[in-house]
């Protein structure tokens, strides 16, 4: 079964909710692996607009790349999330960080996800969950793409998600 690895934000409502919210419903059609820590962080791109907070998690899945974006789609637009211009403030957002060691270039897709390279709020907690995973285009460990981030401003752990996971299941 193939294995995937999905970056989750929110930045507006119940953020925390949101992304137990999103983690449930993926899960009624993916098998959870491994989450990491939830880490509050600051917007990037856009900056008028709330802290974000931040996860990932490791899935093994049936779907197919675009069936697994149809999924995350499907779960944002459930979940009060309306497109708008690039970086705007969600209450959700799912990306697919990376689906077994596959490269795809579409119109629809770019699996890697083309800046999480960039972007410390993807990398440390991918990092927490999956610091020896190889990004295929680069050969590098996320363990290296973190260090070669240097300092990273702007990501604290805030709590960790399977703490969030076992409070909601338990209410």
């Amino acid at each position: 079964m193939p294995t995937a690895y999905l970056g989750l934000g929110s930045n507006l409502g119940d953020r925390k909710q949101n992304l137990a919210q999103a983690l449930e419903l993926m899960s009624q059609r993916v098998v959870m692996e491994r989450l990491s820590s939830i880490y509050e962080t600051e917007p990037v791109g856009y900056q008028q607009q709330p802290l974000f907070l931040n996860a990932v998690c490791c899935i093994f899945t049936e779907l197919s790349p675009e069936q697994l974006l149809g999924l995350a789609k499907e779960i944002e637009a459930k979940l009060g999330r309306i497109p708008s211009f690039t970086n705007a403030p969600r209450p959700i957002d799912i990306d697919i960080l990376f689906y077994d060691d596959t490269v795809i270039k579409s119109h629809d897709l770019t699996v890697p996800h083309p800046r999480l390279a960039e972007r410390g709020f993807v990398i440390v907690p991918l990092a927490e969950i999956a610091p020896e995973l190889v990004h295929p285009e680069s050969g590098k460990t996320v363990r290296e793409l973190l260090n070669d981030l240097g300092t990273i401003a702007g990501v604290h752990k805030w709590v960790e998600l399977g703490e969030v996971m076992n409070r909601r299941q338990n209410v």
